[in-house]
C-alpha cells in the first residue's frame, strides 16, 4: 500500500484547530480537580478539608457532567443535521466564555451553573471534532494517526492547566484583583477564554466535512435518529460502547480525579502551609498529565500497527486494572512518591482509553449517524453514567476506614475505580471489531 501524501497547509491548520480544541477540552475539565477544593472553601467559608467541601465536590463534578451529557447528546444529533464545522466552532466558544464567567462566580450555585455550560461545550466539541477529522482524512493509517495524535493534545491541555495553576498560586498576588482578592482558582478559570481568541481568526478558513457536505448537497443524507442506534444493525455496538465508555469515565472521575484531594492528607504534605500544599498538588497533577500524554501518544502509535481493536484496548486496560487498586489502597501509607509515580502509570493506562474511543467510534457508524452514535456512547455512557462515579466516591468516604477525610477518600477511590475497570474488562469481550479499515458510508 502506498504511503499517504504529506499533509497540506490547510490540513495542518485543521489539525491545529482540532488539537487546540482537544487541549482545551482537557484544560477546562481538569482544572476542576485542582481548583474545586480551594474554590468551595472560599465560596462556602469553611476549611478546605472539611466534610462540607467533600459533600459539594460530588455535586460540582457530577451535575455539570449530566448537563453536558444531555446537551452533548443533542449536539451529536445537530452535528449530523447541520454539519461538523459549525457545531465544532460554537461548542469551543461556549466552553471558553462560560469558563471565564465561572471565574467570576460569587456563590456555589453560580459556579455550578457556569461549570454546566462549560461541560456542555466540551461534550459537544469532542463529538464534532472526531467526526470532522475522521471524514477529512480518507487514508486509514493517516486518519488513525491524525485522530490519535490530535487527541494526545488533550493531555497537553492537562499539563497546561497544571502549569497555569502553579504559576497563579505562586505569583497570583501580582495579578489584578478579581472579586476583591487574588484567589488562584479564579485566575485559573478565567484563563479558559484563551481558545476563543485564535478560533475567531481561523474560522473562515475551516472546511466542512466533504463526505457530509456531498451527501447534504445531493439530498442523500439520511436524517439521524436515536432509535436507529438500537436497531439490530447497531444495537450491540451502541450498548457495549456505552457501557465501556461509562467505565472509562468512572475510573477517571471516581478515582484519578480524586488524587488532588488525597495528596493534602499525606504525612509529608499535611503540615505544609496552604500555598506549599497547592504547589505539591500541582506537581502531582503534572505526573498524571505526563502519564496521560504518554498513554495517548503510545495509543496513537499503536493504533496504526495493532490490527485488532480489542487487542489494542487490552494494552492499556489490563495494566490499569492491576495498577489502580494498588496505587489507591497503598498511597495513604506509602506517601508522596507513590502518589506521583502511581498516578503517572494509572493515568497512562486510563487516559489512553479516551483516545481509543476517538479512533474506534467513527469506524462503526455511517456518515448520517456518526455524530449521533459517537455522542450517545460518549455522553450517555461517559458523561452521564460514568461521571456519577465521582458522586459515589464522595458518598463512600464516610463508610471507609481511616483517620482523616483524604485517607478515607483514597480507599473509596480504590473501590470505585477498580469496580469500573472490572466491569469494562468484562464488557470488552462483546466489543465488535470494525468490519473494514475505511469509514462506513
Amino acid at each position: 500500500m502506498p504511503s499517504p501524501s504529506p499533509l497540506t497547509p490547510l490540513q495542518w491548520v485543521i489539525c491545529a484547530v482540532a488539537a487546540l480544541g482537544f487541549a482545551f477540552d482537557s484544560y477546562e475539565l481538569l482544572m476542576l480537580p485542582i481548583i474545586v477544593r480551594p474554590a468551595l472553601a472560599d465560596l462556602l467559608g469553611v476549611a478546605p478539608n472539611s466534610l462540607a467541601v467533600n459533600e459539594w465536590v460530588g455535586t460540582i463534578q457530577y451535575v455539570p457532567a449530566v448537563a453536558g451529557g444531555i446537551f452533548g447528546l443533542l449536539g451529536g444529533y445537530l452535528t449530523d443535521l447541520f454539519g461538523r464545522r459549525r457545531v465544532l466552532v460554537w461548542s469551543i466558544l461556549l466552553y471558553a466564555f462560560s469558563a471565564m464567567f465561572a471565574g467570576m462566580a460569587t456563590s456555589v450555585g453560580s459556579l455550578l451553573f457556569w461549570r454546566c455550560c462549560t461541560f456542555v461545550g466540551v461534550c459537544v466539541e469532542f463529538v464534532a471534532a472526531v467526526a470532522w477529522l475522521a471524514e477529512l482524512f480518507t487514508d486509514p493509517k493517516q486518519r488513525e494517526r491524525v485522530i490519535g495524535y490530535t487527541q494526545a493534545f488533550g493531555s497537553i491541555g492537562g499539563l497546561m492547566v497544571t502549569g497555569a495553576y502553579y504559576l497563579v498560586v505562586t505569583y497570583g498576588h501580582s495579578l489584578p484583583e478579581v472579586r476583591g482578592g487574588h484567589e488562584a482558582w479564579r485566575y485559573t478559570l478565567l484563563s479558559g477564554v484563551i481558545p476563543a481568541i485564535p478560533l475567531i481568526v481561523i474560522r473562515p478558513f475551516l472546511p466542512e466535512s466533504p463526505a457530509w457536505q456531498a451527501k447534504k448537497q445531493a439530498g442523500t443524507l439520511a436524517r439521524p435518529s436515536f432509535g436507529e442506534l438500537f436497531r439490530p444493525r447497531f444495537a450491540r455496538t451502541t450498548i457495549v460502547t456505552t457501557v465501556m465508555m461509562a467505565c472509562a469515565y468512572a475510573a477517571a472521575f471516581g478515582a484519578i480525579q480524586q488524587m488532588p484531594r488525597v495528596v493534602p492528607g499525606l504525612e509529608e504534605v499535611r503540615t505544609l502551609p496552604r500555598t506549599a500544599q497547592e504547589q505539591v498538588i500541582s506537581g502531582v497533577q503534572s505526573f498524571q498529565e505526563f502519564g496521560g500524554l504518554a498513554g495517548r501518544v503510545l495509543l496513537a502509535f499503536l493504533a496504526a500497527i495493532v490490527v485488532g481493536r480489542r487487542r489494542l484496548l487490552y494494552c492499556f486496560q489490563v495494566p490499569g486494572l492491576i495498577l489502580l487498586p494498588l496505587v489507591f489502597f497503598l498511597v495513604p501509607t506509602a506517601g508522596l512518591p507513590l502518589a506521583q509515580w502511581g498516578i503517572f502509570f494509572v493515568g497512562m493506562a486510563t487516559i489512553a482509553q479516551f483516545s481509543f474511543w476517538g479512533n474506534y467510534l467513527p469506524r462503526v457508524y455511517p456518515t448520517y449517524l456518526r455524530g449521533t452514535g459517537e455522542s450517545f456512547a460518549a455522553n450517555v455512557g461517559g458523561r452521564m453514567i460514568g461521571t456519577c462515579a465521582a458522586l459515589v466516591t464522595t458518598q463512600l468516604v464516610a463508610s471507609m476506614p481511616g483517620a482523616t477525610v483524604p485517607i478515607k477518600l483514597a480507599y473509596a477511590s480504590a473501590v470505585v475505580g477498580t469496580t469500573a475497570y472490572v466491569i469494562g474488562f468484562i464488557a470488552s469481550f462483546w466489543l465488535p471489531e470494525p468490519s473494514q479499515t475505511d469509514l462506513p458510508d
